[in-house]
């Protein structure tokens, strides 16, 4: 497997299938799209659309990052605010790297959860993406913020830096790459982190996690424990009930696949009551807390 190239599709890793009145709901769902930027370039057809849900970066055909801006949640696309729970392992982190940026939403709640941050530095490919986060996503650019126009293996394998907290966040059109699931990945990873690292990843599974039919957690999974100590899994059961809701005004998940945020360190951390801050950012975490298995 670390030789072959593939792409793990999100849909092939279904184990039951959706209930035909549901999908029926989705697959009719008409949205009323309207554009706010178009861009062709070298690696992604880019759009910003604004609908009655909110506003969102497209590539190709699937939300990358954006706001939703319903009565029944209001905030940033919902499975990247269970990045955030590393403060409550180490609020002490001086040094991040985040490796594809989004709307940068998620760089300004960094800023505003961790007060001794010294520094993020940004791996993305898309070298229009800060000015589109700074022009529809109200992305603020600090003097902490590092962007790198560059592949996120090949930064790994050149960096010389140590961080405290490593976020990767890769997901494209199709898929996750193999790249990313690779050995030459995990040791990349763990020679970027210090000692007292925290890596987190966003992957995606069949939320029967039981099951030995799960091609992700037979296939993949393992490859976490053999590289660290201590793995946290999140399944991502709240952000699913918020996004089924505002999206579709479906009351429970719908296609069986769910974000598996995945937080790993060779140190076993425990998680603070430390919840204060949170709420200045509209984020109740006690309810992503909830979804560690």
């Amino acid at each position: 497997m670390n030789n072959e190239e593939f792409v793990l599709i999100p849909e092939e890793l279904a184990i039951k299938k959706p209930k035909k009145e549901l999908l029926k709901i989705i697959n009719n769902k008409v949205f009323n799209d309207r554009v706010l930027f178009e861009l062709e370039s070298d690696f992604h057809n880019i759009k910003v659309i604004e609908n009655e849900i909110g506003r969102f970066l497209h590539y190709k055909d699937t939300y990358q990052a954006g706001f939703i801006d319903t009565n029944f949640y209001k905030g940033n696309l919902p499975y990247i605010n269970y990045f955030l729970i590393p403060y409550l392992m180490n609020p002490k982190i001086k040094n991040i790297l985040l490796i594809g940026m989004g709307s940068g939403k998620i760089i300004n709640d960094f800023e505003f959860l961790f007060e001794d941050l010294k520094s993020i530095d940004v791996v993305d490919l898309e070298e229009n993406i800060p000015n589109i986060a700074k022009n529809y996503f109200g992305f603020k650019e600090s003097d902490k913020f590092n962007f790198i126009l560059q592949d996120g293996i090949t930064y790994l394998r050149n960096n010389k830096r140590k961080y405290d907290l490593i976020v990767v966040d890769v997901a494209n059109d199709d898929g996750i790459d193999s790249r990313f699931l690779s050995d030459e990945y995990f040791k990349i990873i763990k020679n970027s982190l210090k000692k007292d690292g925290i890596f987190v990843s966003n992957m995606c599974a069949s939320p029967d996690f039981n099951n030995k039919k799960n091609k992700f957690f037979t296939d993949f999974f393992p490859k976490y424990n053999n590289f660290f100590e201590n793995n946290l899994i999140f399944k991502g059961n709240y952000s699913d009930k918020i996004y089924y809701k505002c999206f579709f005004d479906i009351n429970e998940r719908v296609i069986d696949i769910t974000n598996v945020i995945i937080i790993s360190s060779d140190k076993n951390y425990c998680l603070k009551n430390n919840y204060q801050k949170f709420n200045n950012l509209n984020i109740d975490i006690t309810n992503y807390l909830r979804d560690l298995q």
